[in-house]
C-alpha cells in the first residue's frame, strides 16, 4: 500500500509544486482561484511532517501563479510565475508582500526556473508572449529577451550540466536549445505535431530532454541526433502537462497528465512504463521529485490538493540507484 500524505487547499487549484533543495521536507505550490481562468493566486509553502502536511506560509497575489522555483543560493527566496505578466521573489522571512515584482511580459508567465549549475545565480521565465527572459536572482531587470518561438512559451528549463543553457517548449510544437553566452538558439526540434507543455534535462545525461505533449505522448530526445526520439512513451489519454526525470535514477522519468493521473517511466526498458498512479479527481497540473528523499514525489491537482508519496514500482529498490 502506497504511504500519501495530503494538503488539502480549498479553492486553490494546484498549477505547480516543488521541492526545496536545502530544506528536504519542504515543498512550495504555486495556485490559483477558479482554475487559473479568473481570479487571484496563491503561494504555499508546506512542510511534510510526521502526521501530514503543514502550513509555513501562504501568500495571495492578485492573479493566477502558474509555476514557482525554489532560490538555488537562498534556502527562503523562491520566485513565481503570474498571470498578469509579472515575476514575484518571494521571501519566507517576509511575510506580507514581494521581495520585488518584475513587469516586462506582455502576457501570462507560465514558466520560471533557477539555474542549478555553478558560477552563475540566473532565473529564466517563458511566457505567453511567446519570449523567454534570463533574469538575475534579484529580478532587477531582465538581462537578454529570447525570440524565435512562434507560440506561446510553456516551459523552460535550465540545463543542469551546462551553464548559460536552457531549455524551452512551446505550442509552436518545438523543443528549443538556448545558449545564453550568445543569446540565440543553438537547436530547434519539431518534437511532436502538438503543442508541447513540458520538457525536463536528465540529470545524469546532459544530451537528454524529454518533452511531454497535448498529443498525450512523452519523447525523450538524444540532442546529438533529434531526426527521431530515442523513446515515445505513450499511455496517457489526455494532454501531458508535466514531464521530470527522476534525480536518483538516469532513465526514469515522471508525466502528469489532464487524464488526472500520475505515470512513472522507465525509457531504457521494452516495456517503459512501471506504474499508474490515480489519486486525483481533476487534471494533475504539478509534479516533482524530491532530490533528498529517495524516490519521493510530490504532485498538485486542480482538485485541491497537493500529495507526497512515494510509488510502490519506486520503492521497491530497483530503480533506487544513480548510475
Amino acid at each position: 500500500m502506497m504511504m500519501m500524505k495530503v494538503f488539502r487547499s480549498p479553492a486553490r487549484h494546484g498549477y505547480a509544486v516543488e521541492v526545496s533543495p536545502f530544506i528536504p521536507n519542504r515543498v512550495a505550490c504555486a495556485a490559483s482561484q477558479y482554475y487559473g481562468l479568473a481570479g487571484c493566486g496563491a503561494l504555499l509553502v508546506l512542510d511534510e511532517t510526521e502526521s501530514g502536511v503543514s502550513l509555513v506560509r501562504s501568500w495571495e497575489w492578485s492573479d493566477g501563479l502558474f509555476d514557482v522555483a525554489w532560490s538555488e543560493t537562498n534556502e527562503h527566496v523562491l520566485v513565481a510565475g503570474g498571470g498578469d505578466g509579472s515575476l514575484q521573489l518571494w521571501d519566507i522571512a517576509n511575510h506580507s508582500a514581494p521581495l520585488r515584482v518584475a513587469k516586462e511580459h506582455t502576457q501570462e508567465v507560465y514558466a520560471v526556473d533557477w539555474s542549478q549549475t555553478r558560477g552563475e545565480n540566473l532565473i529564466v521565465s517563458g511566457s505567453w508572449d511567446h519570449t523567454a527572459k534570463v533574469w538575475d536572482s534579484a529580478l532587477s531587470h531582465s538581462l537578454t529577451t529570447l525570440r524565435g518561438h512562434e507560440g506561446v512559451i510553456y516551459s523552460t528549463i535550465w540545463s543542469p550540466h551546462i551553464p548559460g543553457c536552457f531549455a524551452s517548449a512551446s505550442g509552436d510544437g518545438t523543443l528549443r536549445v538556448w545558449d545564453l553566452k550568445a543569446a540565440a538558439c543553438r537547436l530547434a526540434i519539431p518534437a511532436h505535431n502538438a503543442e508541447i507543455l513540458s520538457c525536463d534535462w536528465c540529470k545524469y545525461d546532459q544530451n537528454v530532454v524529454a518533452t511531454g505533449s497535448v498529443d498525450c505522448s512523452v519523447c525523450v530526445w538524444d540532442l546529438r541526433n533529434v531526426r527521431q526520439p530515442v523513446n515515445q512513451l505513450r499511455g496517457h489519454t489526455y494532454a501531458i502537462r508535466r514531464v521530470k526525470f527522476s534525480p536518483f535514477s538516469k532513465t526514469v522519468l515522471a508525466s502528469c497528465s489532464y487524464d488526472f493521473t500520475v505515470r512513472f517511466w522507465d525509457y531504457s526498458r521494452n516495456q517503459p512504463l512501471l506504474d499508474t498512479v490515480e489519486h486525483h479527481s481533476e487534471f494533475v497540473c504539478g509534479l516533482d521529485f524530491n532530490l533528498h528523499v529517495p524516490n519521493q514525489v510530490v504532485d498538485c491537482s486542480w482538485d485541491e490538493t497537493v500529495k507526497i508519496y512515494t510509488p510502490a514500482c519506486l520503492s521497491a529498490g530497483t530503480h533506487s540507484t544513480a548510475p
